[in-house]
């Protein structure tokens, strides 16, 4: 059955996850993102190298690992930055971007180039903002006004992917799937008025803060029992899941971000420390390499439209408000495509939508993207210095967060 979980096969994804963060450790100058390493550790155990493990022997555990995923990313997104101008452009150049890779992709379908048309589109509009922060976060680029404009960008490129992912590529049908996204908000206002009915001095705000620690940890069950609630909505993971899943991470955010700062990093270690790695060396065993060494154009086709659809819009949008250089790390930055979009090619082979030709073409062009450009983005911020362009009226100065 695909729902056992092969023993054998999770302790060499382990070993695999462990080995990753190891070489990241010693080998600090290494320039490959863990998440790379995970994809690349999961293709060499998988069924087309060594044939250690099987994919359906971590399925199960696999799909907690992209609720995980999205619940994280979530949870990081700050919505403050959309009512600032930083937002607003990040809305418009995704849009943009949006609008050109459906003229693209249409193009290609029918020359017979590309079977799935909307999943292919959206793969090309991705940004992988939660492998980027720790480089970005590190090169001191989150800071001051480029920074909230990399940070909106970032968070436009995951949150609007999933949304329309979950309306229209949904195996249950647009009207459930619209009929989900109202009843998952509808459950977001709930759980903000009832954070206002916990107030402070309560018996229940008393338990739950005393069972923070400790053996009760009763803020991260709650999390956990979240999340797995929503994997177990379907009998497959489905994208009103996933939807979920980001939701619930914003909502999170609002719940608990100041009272209980600890839930991140229980969060991290939870979820960094096993399902998500886990998510991404079960991504690296399901990757068709067959498919990319019978059509190595295709996936560096992918690759040249991810910049100029996703980053090119980019160069335009922010003229006004970011100079040449900063332009051009911000086109990269969006333009950088891996986690959201391993995770969405996941969801799309599962519901039927995309074949796995193109997925394994999408992913191969997004870790080369994941290889390249943020070495490109951090060489760019390591220039010398140029004249800023004047900040917006609409943007504060300061950090958004």
């Amino acid at each position: 059955m695909d729902d056992v979980v092969s023993i054998d096969t999770l302790a060499a994804v382990a070993a695999v996850a462990l080995l990753a963060a190891l070489l990241v450790g010693l080998l600090p100058r290494l320039p490959v993102p863990q998440v790379v390493l995970l994809l690349v550790g999961g293709v060499v155990i998988g069924p087309h190298v060594l044939g250690i493990g099987s994919p359906a022997g971590v399925q199960v555990l696999a799909d907690v690992g992209l609720g995980f995923v999205f619940l994280l990313a979530g949870y990081e997104l700050d919505l403050r930055l959309f009512r600032q101008d930083a937002g607003r452009r990040a809305l418009l150049s995704w849009a943009v971007s949006f609008g050109l890779a459906a003229v693209v992709v249409g193009l290609l379908t029918a020359a017979g180039l590309v079977e799935a048309f909307l999943p292919v589109a959206l793969g090309l509009t991705t940004t992988a903002l939660g492998t980027l922060l720790p480089v970005l976060r590190e090169e001191g680029l989150l800071h001051g006004r480029l920074g909230r404009y990399l940070l909106a960008a970032g968070g436009v490129g995951e949150l609007l992917p999933v949304l329309v992912i979950a309306v229209f590529l949904g195996s249950q049908g647009r009207v459930t799937a619209l009929v989900s996204l109202g009843g998952v908000a509808a459950l977001a206002v709930l759980l903000g008025l009832l954070r206002h009915g916990v107030r402070d001095g309560s018996r229940l705000a008393d338990v739950v803060r005393a069972g923070q620690h400790e053996t009760a940890q009763i803020t991260l069950r709650g999390t956990i029992l979240l999340l797995l609630t929503l994997v177990a909505l379907t009998d497959r993971f489905h994208l009103d899941a996933v939807l979920g899943a980001f939701l619930a991470g914003i909502v999170l955010r609002r719940w608990v971000g100041e009272a209980a700062p600890e839930l991140e990093s229980k969060l991290d270690a939870v979820g960094y420390g096993f399902f998500v790695p886990l998510f991404f060396v079960y991504s690296g065993m399901n990757l068709d390499l067959p498919a990319i060494a019978a059509a190595p154009l295709l996936l560096v086709l992918f690759l040249v439209l991810m910049l100029a659809v996703r980053g090119g819009p980019v160069l335009l949008v922010y003229r006004r408000v970011l100079d040449r250089r900063e332009r051009c790390q911000t086109a990269l930055v969006s333009a950088t495509a891996l986690p959201v979009l391993v995770a969405l090619t996941e969801i799309a082979v599962r519901s039927g939508t995309m074949t796995s030709d193109d997925a394994a073409a999408l992913v191969g062009a997004g870790m080369v993207t994941v290889l390249v450009f943020p070495a490109v983005v951090v060489a760019l911020g390591r220039g010398p210095a140029r004249p800023a362009a004047s900040p917006s009226p609409a943007d504060p100065v300061g950090p958004a967060r």
